[in-house]
């Protein structure tokens, strides 16, 4: 599309471009965050379409990399088969439901000025990390059972 067809375009139909404009903004920061954060990477190894069998627990925020938040966002879940990771239906573009198995996960726990944190480094190849706050991590510890990995120091 020339500059020229795109300028017509909002100028016959300026009501529809203003509503396409902000969905289309919103797909392309989805896209970018997905990619940022190594999610996309991940979903090509870990992406699962079976409904989760197991504990999970909704409105959870997470880091991954590049300091890309997720705040209020994940759906975190654990059983013996691995870890799960959804986010929010509204932010799913590009960001598909993930089930890391507790094999390609390592575990380490960190500390700042208020908070303790659990440190999830997933996929051995491509290393992605999650960092959660550590009460989140200790349900998902709990329903991980035998199956958590050791955790680094």
């Amino acid at each position: 599309m020339s500059a020229n067809s795109l300028q017509r375009f909002i100028g016959q139909y300026p009501l529809l471009y203003a509503a396409m404009f902000p969905v289309a903004l919103w797909f392309l920061i989805s896209a970018l965050l997905s990619i940022t954060s190594g999610w996309f990477s991940l979903s090509k190894l870990y992406r699962t379409e079976v409904p989760f069998e197991g504990a999970k627990w909704r409105g959870q925020s997470g880091r991954m990399r590049w300091l890309a938040n997720y705040n209020n966002v994940l759906t975190l879940g654990a059983n013996r088969e691995g870890l799960f990771v959804a986010c929010m239906l509204l932010f799913r573009f590009m960001h598909p439901p993930l089930l890391i198995p507790w094999k390609e996960i390592k575990v380490r726990r960190s500390k700042d000025w208020f908070f303790e944190y659990v440190t999830f480094t997933m996929g051995h190849e491509l290393a992605i990390p999650l960092r959660i706050r550590a009460k989140v991590a200790e349900r998902l510890k709990d329903q991980a059972g035998d199956y958590w990995p050791i955790e680094e120091m």
